[in-house]
């Protein structure tokens, strides 16, 4: 029987203190980690908080520094952005060239993808990969030039195809490493039961790549929504889509600045609510189909 006197009670103090306390490093490590954080998301998060604050400021208020978070807002660069500038067409663009773009490139992709990836088509991999690299603004040019001479310049059929040259590759590279992913055996197991590697395809493998798909497909999307360099040369007047249309609050002599700045939180929320809703797709999306059934 152990008889605690003083000197055991404090040793045992000391002891339980010893393991509590954590070495200076490593609190000093979290402090830097806390810290780190939180200027990252400042510095991610004041250009969007600047932008949303100038969108309700005259352009009068935007250049006085004494009327930077203190000012009586306004709504008239909303209204002159929605109403009179007439944006509900430029979104409607945005975001049929989006969703049309992103759904041909689902349709092309995934089975393709499918395809390199269970018959190790190695250098069809490479060719996708290349056009996942080549830079867009080198083909600008020649997309002018056969484009023009087909007098299709200004047609939705050319932005979606355009989008389409960057979105298809982003796809099949996603889908690619989400099909290696998944278990072969699933198809093998279905193949023994009657199933032909089509029909395995459709009811086996496609269903749980719905996550990868959902993943691929909104980063697509996200990507035609925001693209500005194709539409700038390829669209016209009634296909103008919005990062284009911003550009007509900039003219030769001035800036609005309260208008563009408007114009652009327009641009920027829908992709924020479509990142906040679909983020456990974004995060998921190459690991959860191969859990699921």
């Amino acid at each position: 029987m152990t008889v605690l006197t003083p000197s055991n009670t404090s040793d045992g103090k000391l002891q339980v203190l010893r393991r509590r306390r954590k070495p200076l490093s490593t609190r000093l490590y979290k402090t830097f980690r806390v810290v780190a954080l939180i200027a990252v998301v400042l510095f991610l998060i004041a250009p969007l908080f600047w932008m949303f604050l100038a969108s309700l400021k005259t352009n009068v208020d935007i250049y006085d520094t004494g009327k930077a978070l203190f000012f009586t807002p306004t709504g008239e660069n909303y209204a002159n952005v929605l109403q009179r500038n007439n944006y509900f067409v430029f979104i409607f663009n945005s975001f049929w060239v989006a969703f049309v773009s992103t759904a041909l490139s689902i349709v092309l992709g995934v089975p393709a993808a499918y395809a390199m990836s269970r018959f190790t088509m190695h250098r069809s991999a490479l060719v996708v990969l290349m056009a996942r690299v080549i830079p867009g603004v080198s083909l600008l040019v020649p997309w002018y030039y056969v484009f023009s001479n087909l007098r299709m310049v200004g047609r939705f059929e050319v932005l979606i195809l355009s989008h389409m040259f960057v979105a298809l590759p982003l796809i099949v590279y996603i889908m690619m490493s989400y099909f290696d992913s998944l278990p072969l055996e699933l198809e093998e197991s279905a193949q023994v039961d009657g199933l032909t590697p089509i029909g395995a395809f459709r009811l086996i493998t496609l269903p749980l790549a719905v996550s990868g798909i959902a993943t691929a497909g909104i980063l697509s999307f996200i990507f035609s929504w925001n693209n500005f360099m194709f539409a700038l040369v390829l669209s016209g007047s009634s296909t103008k889509t919005l990062p284009v249309a911003i550009f007509d609050f900039v003219s030769y002599a001035s800036i609005d600045w309260g208008g563009l700045m408007a114009a652009a939180t327009v641009v920027t929320i829908p992709i924020m609510i479509i990142a906040l809703f679909t983020q456990k797709y974004i995060v998921s999306g190459l690991t959860a189909g191969a859990t699921k059934g």
